[in-house]
């Protein structure tokens, strides 16, 4: 079997993350933050010591600053719901996932103006039409670091220099990059970076978190749910410390030890090491493709400029068919449709159908890659 949906979960998971898991559960299975005993203490260690090295690769000076969440999903619904009232404004892009736009469009109807600057067919996006729609009054700026379709990388830095000159804040999704593409919270000028774990961190589902910068008032983020932290329990109001004004409730702990091992694969193998690695495979099934007739590649055909996300479409078949072939017949997994991306399709003129996305990792092999371009010619083949 050949897995090539790493842009949905990576798969294999680094053998050392399910036994952070196993460790966590049977010696350190306390409710952290909420007793005094040994067991709660180990697993206070294990959270703060996930938290700090979210800090560490991604740049940030204080690691309260960093919330656990369940996905990036969720980090994205809390500074959305958080800070955006009737009457506020908010840019954004055409190449958003769902994780924004649902959220959006729901505070659209509430009275939030929405504005979406448009990217052009490779998912790239043009700073002067972005210029042209931030002014002053506008709350904050949205911007998915990479989209899930094409892996298009977008300019982070200068659009946050925009936010900031008009006053706003930037919110970067970090869903497709966090782990394989470098990061710096502070160089670059990130107000809220939303991350997963599940993906290129190698963290197992129903992990990730929120990065806050420096320039956010903490108190001015309303919480997504207010409930029990283990901190302030004398008072029925939610605290205001940081991070618990933001994570009621008992903590994934043995999510959060996988995830702390899932970044500390990435760092001893070497981010430099594992971006060098896709960039080569991806490149490699990028030239494979360009060479097969009636196949058409969405997205830069440079992979420098991209994720590991690769998106086509076959002339004369449906995405589903190719992607029903590629499983039953040469046993290589991969996803069709349309990745919860609509606007992505759009933008990229595959909407409705999709398109089919191959998206290898760390674990990928050039082997594989050529196995699967072989599988590709035989089902374009007419």
């Amino acid at each position: 079997m050949i897995y090539l949906d790493n842009a949905a979960t990576s798969w294999p998971k680094p053998p050392e993350v399910a036994r952070a898991i196993i460790e966590f559960l049977e010696c350190a299975g306390g409710n952290p933050g909420r007793s005094g005993h040994a067991l709660s203490i180990a697993a206070a260690r294990v959270v703060y010591e996930t938290r700090e090295a979210v800090a560490e690769l991604f740049n940030s000076p204080d690691p309260l600053r960093v919330i656990f969440t369940q996905n990036a999903t969720h980090a994205i619904n809390l500074v959305l719901k958080g800070i955006l009232r009737r009457g506020g404004r908010v840019v954004t892009t055409s190449v958003e996932h769902n994780a924004v736009m649902r959220p959006l469009r729901a505070l659209e109807r509430e009275g939030v103006h929405v504005r979406i600057v448009p990217c052009d067919q490779e998912g790239f996006l043009n700073l002067a039409n972005m210029e042209r729609v931030v002014q002053p009054g506008t709350s904050l700026i949205v911007l998915t670091h990479a989209n899930n379709v094409t892996g298009t990388i977008l300019p982070v830095t200068p659009v946050a220099e925009m936010a900031h000159r008009a006053g706003a804040l930037v919110l970067v999704d970090a869903a497709q990059t966090a782990g394989v593409v470098p990061i710096d919270v502070q160089g670059m000028g990130i107000d809220f970076l939303a991350f997963t774990g599940h993906k290129s961190l190698y963290g197992p589902p129903g992990t990730g978190g929120l990065v806050i910068g420096d320039r956010v008032d903490a108190a001015n983020l309303e919480p997504l749910a207010r409930g029990g932290t283990g901190s302030r329990s004398e008072f029925e109001e939610q605290p205001e410390d940081l991070p618990d004004r933001f994570e009621s409730g008992t903590p994934n702990g043995p999510g959060i030890a996988g995830l702390g091992a899932g970044i500390r694969f990435v760092r001893s193998r070497g981010m430099d090491v594992i971006r060098a690695h896709e960039v080569a495979l991806t490149g490699r099934l990028i030239a494979g493709l360009e060479g097969i007739p009636g196949v058409r590649i969405y997205g830069p055909h440079d992979p420098v400029r991209r994720t590991a996300a690769v998106s086509l479409t076959v002339e004369g078949c449906r995405v589903s068919d190719v992607g029903l072939r590629l499983d039953e017949e040469f046993e290589i997994l991969s996803r069709v449709g349309l990745h919860c991306a609509p606007a992505v399709h759009r933008t990229i003129g595959t909407f409705p159908e999709g398109t089919v996305r191959f998206a290898p990792s760390v674990f990928t092999t050039p082997d594989e890659i050529d196995t699967t371009l072989a599988a590709m010619q035989a089902i374009a083949r007419p």
